[in-house]
């Protein structure tokens, strides 16, 4: 698997990877707001905000940068998941969601990917010297805590979030 930046030539790929959520009826976390973007704009729009997210001396007051990576299987180039790496901490994302986001379809969940995806996440941050990272997760996603436990994860906190109205388990890792 390889992190591949988004951008036009994934479109369609990027536009059956969401669908399958959709079609799943399966949540959608960590995919830097593309689901919501193709219900509202279109994906041009989307990469245009992913590449602002980057532009760190004109980020808008109050928005963190960060980074958005398709997972890319290598062998047929599918799009397998989504990472959103958070280059900076406010109080919402120190409490609710936490430094980075993952997703992984829902055709190839349990096949590794979530440990494999947020190991690459963690040495991007490594790579920035970030030593110790927050990643968070519903208490009742069983999947994410456990993947989050693989990468060495240790539960420092849990609390009900009024903001998405769940028990929310934050853990630390050590980079």
């Amino acid at each position: 698997m390889k992190l591949v930046f988004p951008n036009k030539a994934y479109e369609a790929k990027a536009k059956a990877f969401i669908q399958e959520f959709w079609n799943c009826g399966s949540e959608i976390a960590g995919s830097g707001s593309l689901d919501r973007y193709l219900r509202e704009h279109t994906y041009g729009e989307w990469l245009e905000k992913v590449f602002a997210y980057m532009d760190i001396a004109n980020l808008p007051e109050g928005k963190i940068p960060g980074l958005t990576y398709f997972c890319v299987r290598e062998e047929d180039d599918a799009i397998v998941g989504m990472v959103n790496i958070r280059l900076a901490l406010n109080e919402f994302l120190r409490t609710e969601a936490g430094q980075i986001g993952y997703c992984v379809r829902p055709s190839e969940q349990r096949k590794g990917y979530g440990t494999q995806i947020l190991k690459e996440g963690l040495a991007v941050l490594a790579r920035l010297d970030v030593r110790e990272v927050i990643v968070t997760c519903d208490k009742v996603n069983l999947a994410s805590a456990g993947v989050i436990q693989n990468c060495g994860g240790k539960l420092d906190a849990e609390y009900y979030s009024e903001t998405f109205g769940e028990v929310i388990q934050r853990y630390v890792i050590k980079n």
